[in-house]
């Protein structure tokens, strides 16, 4: 006779199934890491002089690290549309960043296809691709767990009174003592909290940190390292973003960089603790090109390295961005990958490496070939067979980038006209070949 005990064993049984068959053939965890407005030129192993990132630093010494690695959007929303969805911005969702728009039910994200897979999936830190009680809450898109922003204004802000925890509201210390819980040290700690639980399981974890972003605040325990490091200019915010007046905001600057790579060493610490770390694929890159405004003086920083523009614009210096993949045994060590890669990329890498097939339509490549080269498929004899593409709305039009080989075509304004550079002579895309032919 069939018990109910027997019927409820059986059924455990086969959910646990995709997990176990996921354990025995070994697909990796996968940790993605994003910062947010993160320029090429901020950390050491892109050239960095003035800010300290020895846990970043290594992670490319142990792995590879990509020279021409792109953001999906010049700002945030639609460069985290990008990421999720692996298309560009001419075809994802979410193109503009005035906040609070939605993924809608059909959109189908990452995290949803490495969740059917068999995946634990989190993700903690800045959303920005539904706000409460909307289709695009992570919850709804994927992920097991959510801990940190919705919103991406609200985001702005490291001693905000709230977090959302799911789909519920979170109050912090701070909504009676301001400056007691620095909210980017809670999201570190809840990420590492959910690669405890998920250990024994093939778990995908999204950690879109919210440093170096908008308020430069920082602890002082991190302050003091860079304080009177750099001659300062006091920033006063405009009265708009209500953001706290700095008196030193390259010191502040630089200290969130390191605090944010110290939480990356942290990450790796655990990973080694828990003997999972040659079992997991961790990636690290940035959202966009480095904030000009709000006193983060990037060309003291020379933040976007050689690369003209910062965050916002179509130039090199607002798309292209650090990326580094460390999977111990994989990737092969201190190796630098100079083939051009974009974040709408990811999607075809993580369902390739879940062993599970991706949506129809997505757009880009799969990343697994460079990444294990010993044990993937060939890389293409051509650096990519597609176009790169980038746009966002801007005034009454848009405005426009596009790359095929070393060829990049700007169009900076609404309707203007298309500028033309050759990168692989110009990285710094000082020489527009346009105006220059057309010139009498």
């Amino acid at each position: 006779m069939i018990t109910r005990r027997d019927l409820m064993t059986a059924g455990a049984s086969l959910l646990a199934a995709p997990t176990r068959a996921l354990a025995q053939r070994r697909t990796p965890n996968i940790v993605f890491i994003m910062a947010d407005d993160l320029g090429y030129g901020h950390l050491g192993c892109y050239g960095q002089k003035k800010i300290r990132t020895p846990n970043l630093d290594r992670m490319a010494a142990d792995g590879v690290r990509f020279s021409q690695a792109y953001a999906g959007c010049t700002v945030c929303a639609p460069s985290r549309s990008s990421l999720m969805t692996g298309l560009h911005t001419g075809h994802t969702p979410i193109r503009g960043n005035g906040g609070g728009v939605p993924l809608l039910p059909g959109e189908k994200t990452v995290a949803e296809t490495l969740k059917d897979a068999g995946y634990r999936t989190g993700v903690f830190g800045k959303w920005g691709l539904g706000d409460a009680g909307s289709t695009g809450v992570p919850n709804k898109k994927g992920f097991d767990e959510f801990f940190g922003y919705l919103h991406q204004l609200h985001a702005h802000f490291y001693y905000t009174q709230f977090l959302w925890r799911n789909e519920k509201k979170v109050f912090l210390a701070n909504r009676h003592d301001w400056r007691k819980e620095y909210t980017h040290d809670l999201i570190a700690s809840a990420a590492l909290d959910f690669i405890r639980k998920n250990r024994n399981n093939p778990f995908f974890l999204y950690l879109p940190f919210t440093i170096p972003h908008a308020e430069l605040l920082v602890p002082e325990d991190s302050f003091a390292e860079y304080d009177g490091s750099f001659p300062e200019a006091p920033f006063t915010s405009e009265p708009r973003r209500h953001y706290a007046p700095n008196p030193k905001p390259k010191a502040t600057l630089a200290a969130m960089i390191t605090r944010m790579d110290r939480s990356v060493g942290e990450l790796f610490a655990l990973l080694s603790e828990l003997g999972i770390d040659d079992k997991t694929l961790v990636f690290f890159t940035s959202d966009n090109g480095p904030d000009a405004l709000n006193g983060n003086a990037p060309d003291f920083f020379r933040a976007a390295g050689p690369l003209r523009g910062y965050k916002t614009d179509m130039y090199e210096g607002g798309i292209r961005v650090p990326l580094i993949a460390r999977w111990p045994g994989k990737t092969p060590s201190a190796s630098v990958d100079h083939r051009p890669v974009a974040s709408w990329d990811f999607f075809r890498t993580a369902a390739e490496l879940a062993d599970v097939a991706p949506p129809a339509g997505l757009d880009g490549i799969s990343m697994v070939p460079r990444l294990t080269p010993s044990g993937g498929k060939p890389p293409s004899a051509d650096e990519r067979p597609d176009l790169l593409y980038w746009e966002r709305p801007a005034g009454n039009g848009i405005v426009q980038s596009a790359r095929l080989g070393d060829w990049k075509a700007v169009r900076p304004n609404p309707n203007g006209p298309v500028e033309l550079y050759d990168l692989k002579a110009d990285v710094g895309e000082g020489e527009d070949l346009a105006r220059i032919s057309h010139s009498p």
